[in-house]
């Protein structure tokens, strides 16, 4: 069993046994406010680009705690000048941890941090497969991921703006075929506003694929 928390905007946990897979820690600013950074425990945290509202509390999490930062070279280089143990990784490449395997794919948005990249990933944990999308446009290799991994859950932004909109999340999810998405990435500011209910609707009519809204503060428990 899984349980994927949600606290806002972009970040989220993936909890399974004694495992917390913890996915861009942007806390202490986070306008949700669903927690701080000196109450969050993990074993990973994975980042996706160097975005303020992505690598967050990176540093000071994983100095706290211990936990391992897997990023893209640029951003796990900069972490480990903070003294953090760190796995670096880049686009196409994958890597098999005690927990699983993560493949990290390509995102379509700026990296935050000189020479790098922004990414997404797939992580296999337990028996599931989920796809983080990270911030990204839609892109037509989306279908070529679904069709090389078999993914239980998408976690894709359905924002607008600065990543894909609902329209473009709903073609997003048509190519990747996952048995089940989770929205991210919208109503943090008034600029990326949108409705999750929406995107729910268009994504059942259009695909019959379920769309799961997980409100900050919540959580989900990924069963399929």
């Amino acid at each position: 069993m899984i349980n994927f928390y949600f606290y806002g905007h972009a970040c989220f946990s993936l909890v399974e046994d004694q495992t917390t897979l913890l996915f861009d820690p942007y806390l202490t600013d986070n306008p949700f406010q669903i927690a701080q950074p000196t109450t969050i425990d993990c074993n990973y945290i994975l980042v996706s680009h160097g975005h303020y509202d992505h690598l967050g509390d990176t540093i000071s999490i994983a100095k706290r705690t211990g936990a391992t930062v897997i990023s893209t070279a640029e951003i796990a280089n900069l972490c480990a000048s903070s003294d953090c143990k760190t796995h670096a990784m880049h686009i196409g490449g994958k890597h098999t941890f005690d927990f699983g395997s993560i493949r990290i794919t390509p995102a379509f948005h700026g990296s935050g941090i000189a020479g790098g990249h922004a990414a997404g990933f797939i992580i296999k944990l337990a028996d599931k497969t989920i796809y983080y999308a990270g911030d990204t446009s839609l892109f037509g290799d989306m279908e070529l991921l679904g069709r090389l991994e078999n993914i239980d859950l998408a976690i894709l932004p359905i924002g607008d703006n600065f990543t894909m909109g609902i329209d473009d999340a709903v073609e997003a999810v048509r190519l990747l075929k996952p048995k089940q998405v989770i929205p991210v990435h919208y109503n943090t500011w008034p600029l990326i506003k949108q409705s999750p209910e929406e995107f729910q609707d268009k994504v059942k009519q259009a695909l019959a694929i379920p769309v799961h809204i997980v409100a900050p503060g919540e959580f989900f428990t990924i069963t399929q």
